[in-house]
């Protein structure tokens, strides 16, 4: 015997989907993370996607423009991340993201905003300015990063005396991607 409440529901499902057909209604959008006002995307761009860059920032001890010695960033090296942990790309210099499917994307940091955290990067506006491959970034128009933990500049000494010398520094954020609408 066929339980009736199986079929009834059977039935309300399927009425629910010709419904959506019939009237060419779409899921929702994922909605776009929160960002202060300096790092949000300009009207006119449909969040997509977030990955979870994690890995470390490279810094070099430089003589700046006014003779003092500081550390200067240099680039990033990380590993690109789903939600679920999954590695689906890197992040290097250049800025660039590049994911394992063979999507590509090179920008141009717009702005930034102070981070969440004490101790962290601050957040960042990026323009994509160069969009290769046909993967899951084809077509994205701006990053975000968010989120931002650890990565600031070295605490130890810069001088004259190490002068060249490279440190890395442990950090991690979420990069949110936007496509025009």
């Amino acid at each position: 015997m066929v339980n009736k409440i199986s079929l009834t529901a059977l039935a309300l499902g399927a009425l629910a989907l010709a419904g959506c057909a019939s009237t060419g209604s779409q899921p929702p959008a994922a909605l776009a993370p929160s960002a202060p006002a300096a790092v949000t995307v300009p009207a006119g761009h449909a969040y997509t996607t977030t990955l979870v860059g994690k890995g470390e920032l490279t810094y070099e001890c430089r003589t700046a423009a006014n003779s003092a010695t500081q550390w200067v960033f240099v680039g990033p090296d990380a590993q690109l991340r789903t939600a679920a942990g999954d590695v689906v790309g890197k992040y290097y210099g250049g800025p660039t993201w590049e994911l394992n499917d063979g999507s590509k994307l090179v920008g141009k940091q717009l702005a930034v905003a102070p981070a969440t955290r004490a101790g962290a990067i601050p957040l960042q506006l990026v323009e994509v300015t160069t969009n290769a491959g046909v993967g899951q970034l084809r077509g994205a128009t701006y990053i975000q990063r968010l989120d931002t933990y650890g990565g600031i500049a070295p605490t130890a000494a810069c001088a004259n005396t190490n002068l060249g010398q490279k440190m890395t520094v442990p950090y991690s954020a979420d990069y949110a991607f936007y496509v025009k609408r």
